[in-house]
């Protein structure tokens, strides 16, 4: 196990290649949320998928993301953080491979969740090496920063690749990219990676695993497929109750668990509780924004997907600015003012979009786009550095992933919804596209005022008492 003494004695250049890896892993994982988005127009029509089909493309990868992270991070604090990440790397490299084999939508479907079974060992865990190897506050700060912008830059620059690779080598190409590089930093894990387990280890919760799995799986399914079926449909009834039933399951039985999958003692923290719902809120409006975006570009105004790609350019350069920026902010300064600028502009570039249509000038797109780059860049730093300030050490995993758990959940809701709502006009254009897309922009106005209300909430004295109460209760109670 890698105790702080043995993380404060690596080098600074042993520690440099440590980060290195955890942010290539996660910029892989996190791009093929994004880089598909891109190369739908071309999928769908390839393998004759309906818009649902293309829904759940992305949404199968998000939604076994945001099952799996909880345990998966768990699962690493126990058996050892370094063994689960390599893992997570070969079973995701498989996983794209048997996506770039893809004769039809169904095998896409189901090889997108192989990848994303890889992607939840990658993602969680690779923050807590990074929270474990990086010891002082401010190094940490300042690492967790640099982690956290490569997600959000391999959200925003995945469009653009995956534009190039698209129009170059066709829609296949976006899965096959990922096998050399899983290959080498698999490599590089074993040489440079060191080993580390949490002080306690964590037993394994079924039932709370099942009821989480059942309440997202039943929520985005009735989202997705309401569309077709219709609100009233009692399938879509059934699979709402059936949810309720879920959420109120895990209430009851989580607190009596002596290790629940979701420790509901860390959500006493007003900090890591409003973090978690501030990531659900952030990628649900980038999720939405993106899905929505990269098909009004091909199907509405008819650019190709390399050109679409970079017209998403602009999303993200502010990222490659900005989140290193926001990083040392929060160190110095807290997540206040990052977090601030984030909602502003969230809802900023969703009343913006409110002027979009088919015949929107570029520049005025181009400029919206800008906004929402900002958003992405100043959002996830503060956000990550929140869910595990205060928390204990044992449980940098655990923290780790129910923040990530946050934001995946947040971008499958953002698919799921915005597909529904503009999937039936997206195909006819026009007005049809520009009022059913009103809706989705008017949400990310209230998503972003959302996060504002809960940074000022989450930044004061009071709330930083709540988080280290929690931190000190969650290490103190087996």
């Amino acid at each position: 196990m890698l105790s702080p003494a043995a993380a404060a004695g690596l080098s600074p250049r042993r520690k440099s290649l440590v980060l290195a890896i955890c942010c290539v892993s996660i910029v892989v994982v996190v791009m093929d949320i994004s880089i598909v988005n891109v190369a739908l127009p071309s999928m769908g029509r390839d393998l004759h998928a309906s818009e649902s089909g293309r829904q759940w493309a992305v949404d199968a990868y998000t939604l076994v993301l945001a099952a799996f992270l909880v345990l998966a991070g768990a699962t690493a604090d126990r058996v050892g953080r370094r063994r689960v990440f390599q893992a997570g790397l070969a079973a995701f490299g498989l996983g794209s491979v048997l996506c770039g084999l893809a004769p039809d939508i169904g095998w896409l479907i189901a090889a997108r969740a192989l990848q994303a079974v890889g992607g939840t060992m990658l993602n969680p865990v690779a923050m807590a090496i990074v929270a474990t190897t990086f010891t002082g506050a401010a190094e940490r700060a300042r690492a967790i920063g640099v982690f956290a912008s490569m997600s959000g830059l391999a959200l925003a620059l995945g469009p653009v690749l995956g534009g190039g690779l698209v129009d170059a080598f066709g829609w296949r190409s976006v899965f096959w990219i990922n096998v050399p590089i899983v290959a080498v930093a698999i490599v590089c894990a074993a040489l440079f990676v060191p080993e580390s387990r949490a002080e306690r280890a964590r037993r394994f919760d079924p039932v709370g695993q099942v009821l989480m799995v059942l309440v997202l799986g039943c929520v985005v399914y009735a989202i997705i497929e309401s569309s077709a079926l219709g609100w009233t449909s009692p399938v879509i009834i059934g699979l709402l109750a059936v949810a309720a039933l879920g959420v109120a399951g895990l209430l009851g039985y989580e607190p009596r668990r002596t290790d629940p999958l979701l420790e509901l003692r860390l959500f006493r923290s007003v900090p890591f509780s409003s973090a978690i719902v501030m990531a659900l809120f952030a990628l649900c409006g980038f999720g939405a924004f993106l899905f929505v975006t990269t098909q009004y570009l091909q199907d509405v105004r008819g650019l190709s997907p390399v050109a679409a790609g970079l017209c998403l350019l602009p999303v993200g350069l502010p990222v490659l600015v900005v989140a290193p920026l926001t990083g040392r902010a929060v160190g110095a300064r807290g997540p206040l003012i990052p977090l601030v600028v984030a909602g502003m502009a969230l809802a900023l570039g969703g009343g913006m979009s409110l002027g979009l249509g088919p015949e929107t000038p570029l520049p005025a797109v181009l400029a919206v786009h800008l906004v929402f780059g900002v958003f992405l860049g100043a959002v996830n730093p503060p956000i990550t550095n929140a869910a595990i300030s205060g928390m204990p050490r044992s449980m940098a995993g655990l923290a780790g992933s129910l923040a990530s758990t946050g934001r995946q959940t947040g971008t499958t809701l953002g698919v799921a919804i915005s597909g529904t709502l503009i999937g039936p006009q997206l195909a006819q254009g026009g007005t049809a596209f520009t009022g059913a897309a009103h809706r989705m922009w008017w949400m990310l106005v209230v998503l972003g005022a959302g996060i504002l209300i809960l940074a000022v909430i989450s930044s004061g004295r009071w709330a930083r008492a709540t988080a280290e109460r929690a931190g000190t209760r969650a290490d103190s109670q087996p």
